[in-house]
């Protein structure tokens, strides 16, 4: 099932992102562990591609895996930064053969040593690049793109950043998943300003459960995300106890959640980092509002 058609179901749902191993030796346990959060019937997981590609082979595994056993539609992720036509093409075909209509289409980093590199006869320097190409070579697919409630770290301003994004949408995006934020009216607002813009399609805010103190500083390294003092105050009162930390931070995602389902947002997506116990505990604490 292609993602835009959940996404107009108009049902409260919640959806999953798990990440790939890197490396063989790990990739029964985390098979397992995402196996165990497609049990909980998210309406759709994401499987993320991992840095450079590196670990490419084991998104389609684990994306396929997920959609035929468990009947759990998958969105496969698909970086081109540094990546030649040819590799990607290639990739792309790997997509098709294992089954997955579903493509999450991003730049991706920039890998290590290349940050001031020239980039001008690189075959991809923005995501537009491989959503335009995925839209002309590949019509069937259902193509998702990324988007920063706040600005991409890349950006001047936000006017700039929308433009961009709304050019992202036009090459050939049937919807956007935010970047994660932990202030919900920051999406709101943001949610405002791309309307107005002319970008309609669906968007799926991102909600990352911080469970550890360590996780903040490298959630705001990774995406410049503003931490309200509420959260903060979670961090500082329980961030030295690991198990009230988690649960903390589960509650407050689950806030989150809540307050987005009143204000009219139908698909939540989830940054579960292949933890199945933090995927249940939320799901549990919806289950009267989802259905389940």
């Amino acid at each position: 099932m292609k993602i835009i058609d959940i996404l107009n179901n108009n049902t409260l749902m919640l959806s999953f992102e798990v990440f790939p191993p890197k490396t063989e030796t790990a990739f029964e346990s985390v098979k397992t562990a995402t196996e165990e959060i497609a049990k909980l019937r998210p309406s759709f997981m994401s499987v993320t591609y991992g840095a450079g590609g590196g670990t490419s082979k084991y998104t389609l595994d684990i994306a396929k895996n997920i959609k035929e056993r468990y009947g759990v539609p998958s969105l496969a992720h698909l970086t081109c930064v540094s990546s030649t036509k040819e590799t990607v093409k290639q990739k792309i075909n790997e997509i098709k053969a294992a089954g997955i209509s579903n493509v999450m289409a991003l730049r991706g980093d920039i890998p290590a040593g290349l940050e001031n590199a020239d980039r001008s006869n690189w075959d991809y320097k923005h995501a537009i690049d491989l959503i335009r190409e995925l839209k002309e070579s590949n019509p069937d697919f259902c193509i998702g793109g990324a988007c920063y409630p706040e600005i991409h770290p890349e950006s001047a301003n936000q006017k700039e950043d929308i433009l961009y994004l709304k050019e992202k949408v036009d090459a050939g995006c049937d919807f956007l998943t935010t970047q994660m934020f932990f202030d919900n009216n920051l999406l709101y607002n943001f949610l405002y300003k791309i309307r107005e813009a002319g970008i309609t399609v669906p968007v799926i805010p991102g909600i990352m459960p911080i469970t550890n103190a360590n996780q903040v500083d490298r959630a705001i390294k990774l995406s410049g995300s503003f931490v309200p003092q509420r959260f903060k105050s979670i961090v500082d009162k329980f961030g030295s106890d690991p198990d009230a930390m988690k649960q903390a931070g589960i509650a407050y995602a689950t806030d989150q959640i809540i307050d987005l389902y009143a204000n009219g947002i139908t698909n939540v997506h989830v940054y579960s980092m292949n933890k199945p116990e933090v995927a249940m505990k939320i799901q549990s604490n919806l289950s009267d509002i989802l259905g389940k």
